[in-house]
């Protein structure tokens, strides 16, 4: 596993290094160790699929709040998506600021995200599977977010036609 800092301070992209054959490949997509080499969180407590028929499906922008919040290791394993995290710490130096970066089924790329940020992503292609490691339970009266579309924070989603849930389209903005 390959680990690559990214502008905001604590997400990581994360690249598999699978080991080829004629059977086709193999690769370790989570290891303790080497989360740990990094400084990272390593005690997930969930697992956790979407699966989304159509292109242009947004989900997000979506965090817990504390004590709740979540680490996570997001990829995607079947299809393609515009993958994003928001910095909501409130005393960073990049709050408000986010960055954004395909996964695919086939670039053997994952995104790790820590507690402090807000997540979300558009599927870029239908039939679109996300998988997600997540470092607390889901607690529905923790559950928060930030508007997609917040002009604030100026993502570009690369689908403009999205398809957006009613709760997702009531979401807040950030106050930056």
């Amino acid at each position: 596993m390959l680990f690559d800092k990214t502008m905001l301070s604590g997400v990581y992209i994360i690249t598999l290094e699978p080991k080829k054959d004629e059977r086709g490949f193999f690769a370790r997509s989570f290891c303790k160790k080497e989360l740990s080499q990094h400084n990272l969180h390593t005690e997930f407590v969930q697992c956790n699929i979407s699966f989304n028929p159509q292109k242009g499906t947004l989900r997000g922008l979506h965090y817990q709040s504390d004590p709740h919040g979540e680490v996570k290791i997001v990829s995607c394993r079947r299809g393609a998506i515009f993958d994003v995290a928001v910095d909501i710490r409130k005393n960073s130096e990049t709050f408000g600021q986010w960055f954004g970066i395909e996964l695919t089924e086939s670039n053997n790329r994952s995104l790790y995200i820590p507690t402090g940020f807000a997540h979300g992503y558009q599927t870029l292609c239908a039939d679109t599977e996300v998988f997600y490691h997540v470092g607390s339970y889901y607690e529905p009266d923790a559950s928060q977010g930030i508007r997609w579309d917040d002009p604030n924070l100026k993502i570009n989603w690369p689908e403009k036609n999205a398809i957006i849930s009613d709760r997702d389209k009531k979401l807040p903005e950030l106050f930056i």
